[in-house]
This record gives C-alpha cells, sequence and structure tokens, in this order.
C-alpha cells in the first residue's frame, strides 16, 4: 500500500485544514462571547440583483441605517446587566462587487456543508478589504435585491464559524427596519444562538420561542423572541413584528450566548 499516494495526501491536507479552522473557531467563540468588550459589526453592501436602482439604494447606505441593531442590542445589556453597555456596534464596510459561493441544496450533506463552509471563508478572506483580527468582529455580507411582488428573500445565514452572515435583504427604504431585524437574529446566530421557530410552519416554538411563556392569558403575547422571529397572537398564529422594538433576547438565547451565567 503506497503511504504517500495523492488521495492519502489530500486527506491529510484536508484534516489539517480543518484542525486549523476549528482552533480558529474556538478562538473566536472566546473573544466574542466575554462579552467585557463590543464586537464590532462590518456590514458590506452587494448589489445582489445588478440593478441601477439597487446601486443607488447602496451608494445612499450610511450609519443610520442600522442603527435599530446598536439600540437593540444596548436594550439587552442593560435587561441582562452586562459589563458591557453597548455589546454591538455596526459599521457600514466598502462595497462588495462579487458574491459569495452559494450554499448547497441539501443542507444535510455534510461534506459538501463543509467544503462549503471552507469555500466561504476563503471567499470572505478574499474580499474583505482590511487587516483586522477577524478572532473578534463579526462580518455580514448583506446582498440587497428589489425582490418580486409577494416573493420572499433566499433564507439569510449566521454562521458561528468564521463569524459570518450571509443577508439577503431588500434594496427599498420602506423595509430598512425588517433588513436590520433580519441582521440582528443572524448576528446572533454567529455568536451561539439557535433558532426557536419551527422549520415547517416558521411558528415560535413553546416554550422557548416566547418572551414570557408563564404569561396569563398566553395569548397575545406582546414581543418576538428575535431568534423565534414572530409574536405568538394564538397557539396557531403568529405575526411579524414591526421593527426591533418589538424583540427582545429570551433567556435560553441569552444562556446561548453566554448573557446568563448557567452553573
Amino acid at each position: 500500500m503506497k503511504v504517500f499516494s495523492f488521495r492519502n495526501i489530500r486527506i491529510v491536507f484536508l484534516l489539517s485544514l480543518l484542525a486549523i479552522a476549528a482552533i480558529y473557531t474556538q478562538d473566536q467563540r472566546l473573544n466574542t462571547t466575554s462579552w467585557y468588550q463590543s464586537i464590532d459589526v462590518i456590514i458590506y453592501p452587494i448589489n445582489g440583483d445588478g440593478s441601477a436602482i439597487t446601486e443607488d439604494y447602496i451608494n445612499n447606505l450610511s450609519k443610520k441605517h442600522f442603527i435599530d441593531i446598536d439600540d437593540f442590542f444596548t436594550r439587552g445589556a442593560k435587561q441582562y446587566q452586562l459589563t458591557v453597555v453597548t455589546p454591538i456596534i455596526t459599521q457600514l464596510g466598502p462595497i462588495i462587487t462579487s458574491h459569495p459561493p452559494a450554499p448547497p441544496a441539501d443542507r444535510n450533506a455534510i461534506f459538501q456543508v463543509m467544503l462549503w463552509s471552507m469555500k466561504l471563508r476563503y471567499w470572505a478572506y478574499k474580499n474583505t478589504p482590511d487587516s483586522t483580527s477577524n478572532t473578534d468582529r463579526i462580518r455580514l455580507f448583506v446582498l440587497y435585491r428589489q425582490g418580486e411582488n409577494n416573493q420572499a428573500l433566499s433564507h439569510s445565514l449566521g454562521l458561528q464559524k468564521g463569524l459570518l452572515g450571509i443577508i439577503h435583504a431588500y434594496s427599498k427604504p420602506k423595509q430598512t427596519r425588517q433588513n436590520a431585524l433580519v441582521m440582528a437574529h443572524e448576528i446572533l446566530h454567529t455568536v451561539g444562538a439557535s433558532d426557536k421557530y419551527n422549520y415547517r410552519n416558521n411558528q415560535p416554538v413553546f416554550p422557548d420561542g416566547y418572551i414570557r411563556p408563564n404569561k396569563q392569558p398566553r395569548y397575545p403575547q406582546r414581543y418576538c423572541e428575535i431568534m423565534a422571529g414572530r409574536i405568538p397572537i394564538s397557539a396557531t398564529q403568529a405575526t411579524m413584528p414591526k421593527d426591533l422594538r418589538f424583540c427582545q433576547v429570551g433567556e435560553i438565547t441569552a444562556q446561548q450566548i453566554n448573557w446568563i451565567l448557567t452553573p
């Protein structure tokens, strides 16, 4: 048997890359869940549909378009009495002209997902236009589109491995606050939060997806658990919050991101 066959060398190389990535990921997690200092979230706009309208929208973006995100996390820090007053500080980065690699259609194909994750991290490395350490910042690549009438955009992703987010957003002023809500949700994914809704019907899962699960009467709830994405108004119905002012971080999510210390 050839010990140094091309196949064996390729496997060793891939395993080495995965080991290095695992160590780097652990360092990122420790740096972003201590909450002793603010985490920078850099937002990189991308023209997702190539239209002139979207290009004009992107060119007019400024800090004010993302202030809802900062305010949301500041309220959360006060609620859970964090050491840091402003856990998240958003910054607008330069426009990116290339698109990230598309995720595999089958999210259960483990090897394909791993390979896509490595490709995405390499793409982010090539297209991030500064040398700041990526162990203590989050990068959101936001693909803006006009969108078709009554047609939802592709599903956004927040990855803890690499502290990366791929956001699909509308290039429409009236959607600015809804875009901010999606970004806040994916930011929380990058620091360890899980979804709190049923993937089959998008309904908040009881009790984790409820801000006040013990409320009497239980319905309607007033606030949306940010990782559930909707406000429960009955046992079978939920409504989208208007913006982040109607969202909160629930206790389970707070535990997952280290806002509540568990014994």
